[in-house]
């Protein structure tokens, strides 16, 4: 490949770009880009690919035509009109301002969204679905967090027994997310449905055993539950006026009681 032709790599196109004009040592008007590769982010390193582009030096970067000095009365003669040129011109108008960034919801939404499509198809669902929405937040919510939801072909593959494996999944996006932007970001990944089924079954669960402790005066202790199940018990008693629930236990084995009043 000639002097006048090279091929560079970075991260992404635009480093691409900048790595073959350091090469060139000439501005970007004075070549022709053509893209080979887009790259691929890839997730954890895996997958990644970096972009790659060709530079072709123009025609007159290469061989920059020499021009003839003009006699000097031309050149006091130019330099005449160009005074009166400059008085006449009106005062230089003010740049309009930039066009306003996306909010921050709006780029961790796209951030989450593709980084939850590529571990999709890391792990061969590559026909899956991801729908993002930012939900309004409860009466006494300070934000609600991005909802992820998952579906199309093998989404229902992504629960596992009682949910763990999308637990995990959610757990993996998360960190990654926060990588990505910097800080950490509260989503929700679901698949299928299944959380706001599982949700709706929670909340009647813990009205029925509600009126257990009622009906028979004792505590009742549910089934050790993830902190977000734990939740949906606890909003959905909080105004209960028989009832009031307390968390136990340690770690995966923190359990909710109903305790009647």
């Amino acid at each position: 490949m000639s002097e006048q032709t090279i091929e560079a790599t970075g991260a992404d196109v635009e480093a691409a770009i900048a790595a073959g004009l350091d090469r060139l040592q000439v501005d970007r008007d004075a070549v022709e880009i053509e893209v080979l590769d887009h790259g691929k982010r890839g997730v954890l390193g895996l997958g990644a690919r970096d972009a790659r582009v060709r530079l072709t030096l123009k025609p007159q970067a290469m061989e920059p035509e020499e021009e003839e000095e003009p006699p000097a009365a031309e050149v006091e003669q130019a330099e005449v009109e160009v005074a009166e040129e400059e008085q006449e011109q009106p005062p230089e108008q003010p740049q309009q301002p930039p066009a306003p960034a996306p909010a921050p919801a709006e780029e961790e939404a796209e951030v989450a969204r593709g980084v939850l499509l590529e571990l999709l198809s890391l792990l061969g669902l590559s026909e899956a679905r991801v729908k993002v929405t930012l939900p309004e937040p409860g009466a006494n919510q300070k934000e609600s967090p991005l909802m992820l939801e998952i579906s199309g072909p093998g989404a229902d593959e992504l629960i596992g027994r009682r949910g763990d494996t999308l637990a995990a999944l959610q757990h993996i996006t998360r960190l990654i997310v926060g990588r990505e932007v910097d800080g950490w970001v509260h989503l929700v990944v679901d698949a299928d449905g299944f959380k706001a089924r599982r949700a709706q079954s929670l909340r009647k669960m813990a009205l029925r055993l509600a009126e257990q402790a009622v009906r028979t005066g004792r505590t009742v202790v549910m089934e050790p539950m993830p902190p977000n199940e734990r939740r949906v018990i606890h909003v959905t008693l909080r105004d209960n006026p028989d009832v009031t629930t307390e968390s136990i236990g340690e770690g995966e084995h923190r359990k909710v009681t109903i305790i009647p009043r």
